[in-house]
């Protein structure tokens, strides 16, 4: 049987065995204590255990918890980095998006002034011919301080969600950092109270048991941001039809999967594609052909159908090193992928690889090449909206548009992707 203890240490145990100097911090289910046994109501059958039998229940308890605590403490770890990586990304994004209004704008005051000094040159020469002239220059200065301030609004609501999404990120990084510390805090209490003897093991016992059980009922969230991408350009420039080619898909580089139409316009599946393997969650757009038509110089822009693709991939690719062979993984590519997932569409960009935060069906897709600036952007059409835009690209050598289909898993496709003719123009 138990030592008894002394009737002064007795009612001693009897006060305290709960919670100590913080009786508020429990309720009155307490555990009493006796000469003999312990008590606990807290089971229905209110069973009595001797002080070493309390102990070792607690002491398990305890031990159940610490391993609960220090999963916890990885788990606040782990939320801890990728915070600190989200404050990084989101700064390296917020620089990345503010190059892409600067060359979306430049590149609109550069095709509007492109475009008003041909029909500048249009202009008959004759007395009459100054005024028309000074109008143009009027009307285009106009223009220009019109997109020079929708640039700057653009760039300031960017650097504003910028501000939010930091301080909202150093406030989440702040937080983890004080529960991450109460956690450890916790567990060095508990794995001392592990090792103390019997009759002071139980003693606020429940008290650390609910601490520790407030502590893991704490949610680890990551902080809510808003997207950069929200800042979305809307409009295209008037200009972009002006520049469309004429393109067309060269049937030397396309995969065996892939089918042409006559025109050389369209491509999809064949019938009966040979067997791929069958790899659930994966997306092999080798399926690829290129455009017949090289570029490497000035600006163009071309329209691709892409309603009827779920899986697809559109972009330049250099060729410098592949003409008149089929695309390879190793070319250099900068390209736009549409995939609907479980119903859901999602963007991706490459290199390097990043989601975007667009989830519309898109329609129709305009790509445009500026060779000079080393500028690629892709436009949903449909909405008259950039997408995304590449700067400051490395070119090799001459250019191809590049088409891709997402290979099937040992089923037949009916994705296809259409090249849109150019406008005419009077």
């Amino acid at each position: 049987m138990s030592q008894m203890p002394e009737p002064r240490l007795m009612c001693s145990i009897t006060e305290e065995a709960c919670c100590g100097t913080n009786p508020d911090d429990c309720d009155d289910d307490q555990i009493i204590v006796s000469s003999t046994h312990v008590q606990s109501p807290e089971h229905k059958q209110r069973m009595a255990f001797g002080i070493p039998e309390a102990a070792e229940y607690y002491r398990k308890l305890f031990q159940e918890t610490l391993v609960m605590l220090r999963e916890k403490v990885e788990a606040a770890k782990s939320l801890l980095a990728e915070e600190q990586e989200r404050m990084v990304i989101i700064q390296e994004e917020e620089q990345r998006f503010e190059e892409m209004i600067k060359a979306e704008y430049r590149t609109r005051l550069l095709l509007l002034t492109e475009e008003m000094e041909l029909q500048s040159l249009r202009l008959p020469t004759c007395k009459f011919d100054l005024g028309l002239r000074r109008a143009n220059q009027n009307q285009l200065m106009k223009f220009s301080s019109d997109l020079m301030q929708k640039s700057q609004e653009m760039i300031q609501r960017l650097r504003h969600l910028g501000r939010v999404n930091v301080s909202k990120l150093k406030a989440s990084e702040a937080w983890v950092c004080d529960h991450l510390c109460s956690l450890q805090k916790i567990i060095m209490e508990l794995e001392k109270k592990c090792g103390e003897p019997a009759i002071t093991l139980i003693q606020n016992a429940k008290c650390y048991l609910k601490r520790s059980e407030s502590a893991l009922l704490q949610s680890l969230e990551p902080a809510q941001i808003t997207d950069l991408s929200s800042c979305q350009i809307i409009g295209m420039s008037n200009a972009l039809p002006m520049l469309q080619r004429h393109v067309t898909l060269d049937p030397d580089t396309a995969h065996p999967f892939l089918v042409l139409s006559k025109d050389l316009r369209s491509v999809g599946f064949r019938d009966t594609p040979k067997s791929v393997p069958d790899t659930p969650g994966t997306f092999d757009f080798s399926a690829s052909v290129l455009g017949a038509e090289s570029f490497n110089s000035g600006r163009h822009y071309w329209e691709v159908s892409v309603g009827q693709a779920t899986q697809w991939q559109l972009g330049i690719c250099d060729c410098t090193e592949k003409e008149n062979s089929m695309l390879g993984a190793s070319g250099d590519k900068v390209m736009l992928t549409g995939c609907m997932m479980g119903g859901e569409y999602t963007f991706w960009v490459f290199p390097p690889l990043r989601k975007l935060c667009l989830k519309k069906r898109m329609y129709k897709v305009g790509v445009f090449l500026d060779f000079g600036y080393k500028q690629v952007s892709f436009y949903d059409v449909t909405e008259g909206s950039l997408i995304y835009s590449f700067t400051d690209l490395t070119f090799r050598g001459a250019v191809k548009p590049v088409f891709s289909l997402c290979v099937p898993n040992g089923n037949t496709s009916s994705d296809s992707l259409t090249l849109s003719l150019p406008q005419t123009h009077s």
